[in-house]
C-alpha cells in the first residue's frame, strides 16, 4: 500500500493526512499527566523544527542506551549504587553540558542531544530519565530554580538528587549552593518545595519556555509564537503565558488575537500587580484596531 493512503470502498485510494507534529503534541497535551511520556513529547517538539525527524527512531536509541547500560547496573548492589552506575555510564557515553554555546536552540531539541551528546540541564535530564526509567529507576524531573534537576526515590530511604548537566549526584550542601546561585536573595533549601517532583506538563512547559526566550531574544516572532501556543496547549489557564503570547501577537500586528489573550489573562489574574498596565495595553490595542479602516 502507498504510504499515507488507504483503500476506500471499491478499491479507490484515499489520501489520509498524517497528524502534524503540532497536532500530535496537542493530542499528548490533551491527555492526563500520567499518560505523558516525556521523551516522546519532547521529540514531537523537535519534529516541528526538523521535518524528517523519525520519533520512533530516536525512542529506539533510548532503548539501545538502556540495553547498553543494563549489564553495568546488573553488577551494582542497591538502588543507590544503580543510580551512581547509570550516571557513570551517562558520562562514559559522552553526554555533557554545552558550556560553549548554552543558548544554541539545538540544545533544547532531544534529537540533537542524542546525536551530538551535548545539551542543557533539562534535555540531558530527559535523556537520563528516559534511560533510567527503562531500567526500573523511577527518575522524576525537578524544576529547580535556574537549573533543572532529577530526583529518584530509593527503597533504602530518602531521595537522590541528580544533576545531568554536571553528571553528578548532589548532596544537600550542593543543592543549597545551587539555590544560592540562582536566587537574588538567600533562601534556605526546603526539599519539599525546591526538590518536589515536577509533573510532566510542567517539565515540557519549562523546555518550551527555554526555547521561547531564545527565539524572543533573536526577534524570531513566528517561532516564539509556536512555543507560546504549545505551552498553552499544556497549561491553557497560565495567565503569564497568555500575557506573553499577547505581546508576541502585538509584535506581529495581530491586535484582535492579542486583545483576546489579554482579556483572558486579566480574568485569570485579578491580583496581578501589573493589572493597570495590562489593562492600558489592552485598551491601546483596542484603539489601534478601531483606527484601522
Amino acid at each position: 500500500m502507498v504510504d499515507g493512503l488507504r483503500p476506500a470502498r471499491g478499491g479507490r485510494l484515499l489520501d489520509v493526512a498524517r497528524p502534524t507534529p503540532r497536532e500530535r503534541f496537542g493530542e499528548i497535551a490533551a491527555g492526563p499527566d500520567a499518560a505523558i511520556e516525556l521523551a516522546e513529547a519532547a521529540l514531537w517538539i523537535a519534529a516541528e523544527e526538523y521535518a524528517d525527524l523519525d520519533v520512533a527512531e530516536y525512542l529506539a536509541r533510548l532503548d539501545a542506551l538502556a540495553d547498553a547500560a543494563a549489564p553495568e547496573l546488573a553488577q551494582s548492589g542497591d538502588a543507590v549504587e544503580r543510580v551512581a552506575a547509570l550516571v557513570d555510564f551517562f558520562r562514559a557515553q559522552g553526554f555533557r553540558g554545552n558550556t560553549h554555546d548554552y543558548y544554541d536552540p539545538r540544545n533544547s531539541f532531544l534529537n540533537e542531544v542524542l546525536e551530538r551528546r551535548v545539551g542543557i540541564p533539562i534535555t540531558l535530564a530527559l535523556v537520563l530519565q528516559a534511560v533510567g526509567r527503562r531500567l526500573g529507576l523511577p527518575f522524576e524531573g525537578v524544576s529547580f530554580p535556574g537549573h533543572f534537576l532529577l530526583r529518584c526515590a530509593v527503597p533504602e530511604g530518602g531521595v537522590l538528587v541528580i544533576d545531568a548537566f554536571e553528571r553528578a549526584i548532589l548532596d544537600r550542601d550542593a543543592c543549597q549552593r545551587r539555590l544560592d546561585a540562582a536566587l537574588p536573595v538567600p533562601e534556605l533549601l526546603e526539599p519539599a518545595v525546591h526538590l518536589r517532583a515536577a509533573p510532566p506538563r510542567e517539565v515540557l512547559g519549562r523546555l518550551l519556555g527555554n526555547l521561547k526566550r531564545i527565539y524572543a531574544d533573536r526577534g524570531d516572532l513566528e517561532r516564539t509564537l509556536g512555543c507560546c501556543d504549545r505551552i498553552l496547549m499544556l497549561l491553557p489557564d497560565a495567565a503569564t503565558e497568555l500575557r506573553d503570547r499577547a505581546l508576541v501577537y502585538e509584535g506581529m500586528s495581530l491586535h484582535s488575537a492579542a486583545i483576546a489573550d489579554l482579556d483572558r489573562a486579566l480574568e485569570l489574574w485579578p491580583d496581578n500587580p501589573d493589572l493597570p498596565a495590562l489593562r492600558a495595553k489592552r485598551d491601546l490595542l483596542r484603539a489601534k484596531r478601531g483606527a484601522v479602516h
